[in-house]
């Protein structure tokens, strides 16, 4: 089945002292997002190293992201309106309010793909 619109791929560096209560705290907020966004999933590392390959290739000196997470919308537009209204809901601040420590994303990467 050939997919429209786009995705939005999040990779996001969880700091490691925070990883598991990070865990603990996406198993309550998922279930939400899944409601209220077009998750497709979301992935966190299982201790199995990565493998990097390529002509150059790099790792950033804070690690591979540990937690990726998918979302599709139709255009990049709905995806800023449909987003916003989540960070702007009642209900997300509360479980928001709850997060371990916002402080410990070391990078978060969103990027917007579209399928061949």
């Amino acid at each position: 089945m050939l997919m429209t619109g786009i995705v939005e791929i999040r990779d996001y560096t969880i700091e490691k002292e925070w990883f598991d209560k990070y865990k603990e705290w996406a198993e309550i907020a998922l279930p939400w997002l899944k409601k209220h966004l077009d998750v497709i999933d979301f992935w966190v590392d299982n201790g199995i190293e990565a493998e990097l390959d390529g002509s150059d290739p790099q790792i950033s000196p804070h690690g591979q992201p540990n937690v990726t997470w998918i979302i599709r919308y139709s255009d990049k537009d709905d995806r800023d309106r449909q987003f916003n209204a989540v960070l702007e809901n009642p209900e997300w601040q509360e479980i928001w309010s709850k997060h371990p420590n916002e402080n410990s994303y070391i990078v978060m990467n969103a990027r917007f793909m579209k399928c061949l």
